[in-house]
């Protein structure tokens, strides 16, 4: 099992696209599962029902991804702020992060009107201020580090590749 983590607009969704492309392997999109499992948007359940419901829906989310075999799991961006959501991915799996500058993820989700955290706070302080705040979750839960600024597609993709094939997850 190899979880993509990182912060929105990480590349976490295309990366985990590109990679299950290349290996075959299949890919679970957290998001996509509890919008799925609950049918409900994200949006939504953060309107109506919070973060915190969110978070937990989470954790079952995982909880059940966990026990499915071999994947790719493109994580939500908030997923490692949860001592458990971590503890089961490190249980059934290697933890990748994408890492991003600030004004890349600015760039990448500023048209964006399905990020229910930053609605009404799509600039790159706020985003700053967020990544600060979550940066040691996603340092201490990384079985392994990718910069994402300035790389393509393709270049992430092959070098997690790499460190996947090291450990035979995928």
């Amino acid at each position: 099992m190899l979880y993509l983590v990182g912060f929105m607009g990480s590349g976490k969704s295309v990366v985990s696209k590109r990679l299950s492309n290349i290996s075959g392997c299949k890919l679970i999109d957290t998001d996509n599962y509890i919008e799925d499992k609950y049918d409900r948007k994200i949006n939504d359940i953060f309107a109506n029902s919070g973060e915190e419901a969110f978070r937990n829906m989470e954790t079952e989310a995982l909880r059940e991804i966990s026990s499915k075999g071999r994947m790719i799991v493109s994580c939500g961006g908030g997923i490692v702020i949860k001592k458990e959501n971590v503890d089961i991915m490190k249980k059934s799996g290697k933890i990748v992060y994408l890492k991003a500058t600030p004004q890349t993820v600015f760039e990448r989700v500023k048209h964006s009107s399905n990020r229910p955290i930053l609605n009404g706070n799509m600039n790159v302080e706020f985003i700053k201020n967020l990544m600060d705040k979550r940066s040691d979750y996603y340092d201490g839960a990384a079985d392994y580090i990718v910069d994402t600024d300035g790389k393509s597609i393709e270049d992430i993709a092959g070098e997690i590749l790499i460190f996947a094939n090291n450990y035979d997850i995928i």
